[in-house]
């Protein structure tokens, strides 16, 4: 068991390969939200970066328990979260609804272990941490005592990492995103709904499909809403995005303003980013350090291979691709661009896994209380 008490073990530093690698073996995980779209596309990641562990438990609700899944040759049974004992569990990865993380998460914490939790339920809370690797990667520890690290959403993550780079050279003062999120943004039942839906308009174009997980009908259609209404006019994701990035860039005073939309799009989500900066933007300096920056791609021509990324030809890529970098001729402390990511991956999923990576990783590392 991790020992809550002793998150910086400053005098037990793990200083060697094996020893991480003896770490990452032993690991016992578990994922709640295991059938989801998440929790799924978790699973191919686990593959496709060799994450390993020792133990691994599916849990998922009542509706779900008992559902067979195969992963790494072995069928694993999905467990019922209303009646699993997270004690002896050393990294729990949620991705199973806010309302869900809201009831379970600081319970589960609780038993031991670190959970990452996908959801909005901790993202503002002042005792966790809100976390994107490649932007603050030096606060995964610093409010670990709650036992709770936030995964930030799925808009937020790609935005702060495109801009990142410009913060630094620039230094950001004001964003306007505009947000075109696909339908995979509503998970499983989300793409059936749209899937079926299109089918009947297509089938008899009179046909008026169910809006289902969504606030209006989205085949062929555009939904200027995501998440619930503010009393502000703003959406709860608009305010998402707002927070999240002022949260994770560590930028309180940080101007920013969003519209976030649903577009008729299986996967990936879009944004067409203005940046104000204080400084005066140089086209050459700004491609170069968006192109030098890992884990983003550029696009610097001007044809659709070259000059800017599609939601079709982005999915199941885990790189946050960057295109229409220009600035603005009548401000030239001012800027667009327009980033894609797959938001399963990179807007979710990947990034938990490489907070996981970094917590195994670090060498004052929660996670080796549990393996030493």
């Amino acid at each position: 068991m991790i020992d809550a008490d002793n998150v910086y073990l400053s005098e037990n530093k793990v200083s060697n390969r094996d020893k991480l690698l003896t770490l990452s073996t032993n690991l016992k995980v578990a994922i709640v939200g295991a059938t989801g779209a998440v929790g799924k596309t978790l699973l191919e990641l686990f593959d496709e970066r060799n994450f390993d562990y020792g133990q691994i438990w599916l849990i998922a609700s009542s509706r779900s328990a008992g559902q067979i899944i195969h992963h790494r040759g072995v069928n694993h049974q999905v467990y019922d979260l209303e009646t699993f004992d997270f004690r002896g569990v050393d990294l729990v990865f949620s991705s199973a609804g806010t309302a869900t993380s809201k009831n379970w998460g600081r319970r589960i914490a609780a038993q031991g272990p670190v959970v990452i939790d996908n959801t909005n339920a901790f993202r503002m809370e002042p005792d966790v941490g809100l976390i994107v690797p490649q932007v603050n990667s030096n606060q995964v520890l610093h409010k670990l005592k709650s036992r709770i690290i936030a995964n930030p959403n799925c808009t937020t993550i790609p935005m702060v990492r495109a801009l990142q780079p410009v913060h630094q050279e620039y230094s950001l003062n004001k964003l306007v995103i505009s947000t075109y999120q696909a339908a995979s943004g509503g998970g499983i039942a989300g793409l059936e709904q749209f899937t079926s839906g299109s089918q009947l308009v297509l089938d008899n174009p009179e046909a008026i499909p169910e809006a289902g997980r969504f606030q209006a009908p989205l085949p062929f259609n555009l939904i200027p809403r995501i998440d619930a209404l503010l009393d502000s006019g703003f959406t709860l994701e608009e305010q998402k995005i707002a927070q999240e990035s002022r949260k994770i860039m560590g930028l309180p005073k940080l101007n920013v303003t969003a519209t976030a939309v649903r577009v008729p799009v299986m996967n990936c989500h879009s944004q067409a980013i203005y940046f104000e900066c204080d400084s005066r933007l140089d086209y050459s300096r700004l491609t170069t350090i968006l192109d030098d920056t890992g884990g983003i791609i550029l696009y610097r021509g001007i044809g659709e291979a070259e000059g800017y990324p599609t939601p079709r030809g982005v999915s199941g890529s885990d790189h946050v691709h960057v295109g229409r970098v220009r600035i603005d001729p009548d401000n030239d402390r001012a800027g667009w661009m327009w980033v894609v990511s797959d938001n399963l991956r990179v807007g979710a999923a990947l990034n938990a896994i490489q907070i996981a990576e970094d917590l195994i990783q670090s060498e004052s590392s929660v996670l080796c209380a549990s393996a030493y």
